[in-house]
């Protein structure tokens, strides 16, 4: 469970995209400009966090490889 350190959107989905099984936000709602909209944020970065951990990412790589396909280039 994260408690610290969460103050927007993207910190709730990173979380989750790490792995962790909630995240504590009272805080960054409540002294959110527009806490309503701050709640629906919160909840549509910790389901897409969620999603994207459940999918698992690419394999990361010590060196970039272009991944598009070298013919058909538009000019």
């Amino acid at each position: 469970i994260v408690d610290a350190g969460v103050g927007t959107a993207s910190d709730v989905a990173i979380a989750f995209e790490l792995g962790a099984d909630g995240v504590l936000l009272n805080t960054a709602i409540a002294k959110a400009k527009s806490p309503v909209k701050m709640a629906k944020a919160m909840k549509l970065a910790a389901e897409a966090g969620r999603l994207a951990f459940e999918a698992g990412r690419m394999p990361k790589q010590r060196y970039a490889t272009a991944s598009s396909p070298e013919e058909n280039h538009i000019e």
